[in-house]
């Protein structure tokens, strides 16, 4: 059966189809588009999930939510390609950045743009929540400076989980001259698996 991707235009679900083109599993993309006011995710997406998000996936007569779970799910599914590596120390880097993306990196980041969004005192605390972004930047940085990819010598799943937040981290103030992480961005801009997604997922404002 081939897996559906729902998925929303500038979204997280950019990172399930790069998987999915990583891994060469067969899929189907069906797209939704932001309401251009709200920007938020429209409320066809309810039918498929509760909760109305993307990325959603359906697979086996499974639907399947959240992108750490899908990942997981995806990387199971292709027996292991772009899971974590042999020896502990990756493995335990593979875990602690699958979660770390959402778990961590990400909220500063969406807390900047809700602000961004507000008048007045939503751009003074924009100046409050920077700090913090930078906090992660400088522990990214160093550990790509230590190494080629998140886990270790090889490209893995976590660094589709990391892209986003890097890619966000880019576009909401900068990078602020850290040459790993652009270095790594370039890296997988450039690969095929990464631009063939581009072209089934439609606009993304991130790449």
């Amino acid at each position: 059966m081939t897996i559906i991707v729902h998925h929303l235009e500038n979204s997280r679900s950019q990172r399930v189809l790069w998987l999915l083109e990583e891994l060469g599993l067969p899929y189907e993309v069906k797209r939704y588009e932001r309401n251009r006011k709200t920007m938020l995710a429209p409320p066809e997406l309810k039918r498929v999930h509760p909760l109305g998000k993307s990325p959603v996936i359906e697979d086996d007569a499974m639907v399947i939510a959240e992108t750490g779970p899908i990942v997981e799910y995806l990387v199971e599914k292709a027996d292991g390609k772009f899971g974590p590596l042999g020896h502990r120390e990756s493995v335990l880097r593979w875990r602690y950045f699958l979660h770390y993306a959402e778990g961590s990196a990400m909220p500063p980041l969406l807390l900047k743009l809700v602000l961004g969004r507000v008048p007045l005192f939503g751009k003074k605390a924009q100046k409050r929540i920077q700090p913090m972004i930078d906090v992660h930047l400088d522990f990214i940085e160093s550990e790509l400076a230590s190494r080629p990819w998140f886990a270790g010598d090889d490209i893995t799943a976590a660094d589709v989980m990391m892209s986003f937040p890097l890619e966000a981290a880019r576009s909401r103030g900068g990078l602020g001259g850290r040459p790993a992480i652009t270095a790594w961005l370039d890296k997988i801009h450039a690969r095929p698996a990464y631009r063939a997604a581009l072209e089934k997922g439609g606009d993304y404002a991130y790449a």
